[in-house]
């Protein structure tokens, strides 16, 4: 008999073939043009010629790259800013407000003035794809470090641990699972962050290859960049997954032993 998991994803799998089913007799049964609604088959065959023809590569790895170094940027800034402030209650009144306004722009409105800064091209979108990543990181650092256990905290005190002993081995092992759930947050919105910096100043990435489709009136190709973008995520989220798994493995052991 299938297990509760398996048969969910086979209900999920019948689901979308179904869906897809679904979509593409629509298209074909309707008199709508393709600029209006292709069909997945006309999509696939954009998608397949674009890779096999080595098109879509350059721009997959532009974005792959953008969205590679503004994740790792955001999060070592997060992550330093949280245990920065978790540590320091004064450090956490004086910035917390700045880090909070930050947050509340709209990126999309501070694009223009990143571009004027630092020019058209990938650093622009490195530094947008940060500043979206930086706070989810940040924030569950900083809520993930003070949510230890003050018996073990005493604990520490009583043994004599240094304040970076007891941040090392204490408050960052405890507050792991809510700091990777922010990871794997920050890694969501980093696609989000290099595709929105691609369609302000971008001239290559796939952000880009979808205003260009939409110039060229091309809406197969919009889809077919669409398909590689979700793809890019959900490769990079199972990696974030992969990831969280390997470093929270010492903490499932110990609680499998008690």
């Amino acid at each position: 008999m299938l297990s509760r998991a398996v048969l969910g994803r086979l209900s999920s799998l019948v689901l979308f073939v179904a869906l897809v089913l679904a979509w593409e007799m629509l298209a074909r049964g309707s008199r709508l043009s393709a600029l209006v609604l292709p069909a997945p088959s006309v999509i696939w065959d954009t998608l397949w010629s674009g890779l096999r023809s080595g098109y879509f590569w350059p721009h997959l790895l532009h974005t792959g790259t953008e969205l590679v170094l503004g994740l790792a940027l955001g999060c070592i800034t997060g992550f330093v800013g949280g245990i920065v402030m978790a540590e320091s209650a004064f450090l956490r009144r004086v910035f917390f407000p700045y880090v909070l306004v930050s947050q509340v722009v709209p990126k999309l409105a501070l694009a223009p003035l990143f571009i004027v800064w630092f020019g058209f091209g990938m650093t622009s979108t490195v530094v947008i794809t940060a500043l979206i990543c930086f706070f989810p990181l940040m924030e569950n650092t900083l809520t993930g470090l003070q949510q230890v256990e003050p018996r073990k905290l005493e604990l520490f005190r009583m043994l004599g641990a240094t304040r970076a002993q007891t941040l090392l081995r204490l408050k960052v092992p405890s507050g792991l699972p809510v700091i990777m759930a922010g990871f794997r947050v920050a890694v969501v919105l980093a696609l989000v962050g290099a595709v929105v910096g691609e369609f302000i100043g971008g001239s290559k990435g796939l952000g880009a290859l979808i205003i260009a489709s939409q110039s060229m009136m091309d809406t197969p190709l919009m889809f077919a960049v669409l398909l590689l973008i979700t793809a890019l995520g959900l490769v990079m989220y199972q990696l974030a997954t992969g990831l969280e798994r390997l470093l929270l493995w010492p903490h499932l052991k110990e609680s499998t032993k008690d």
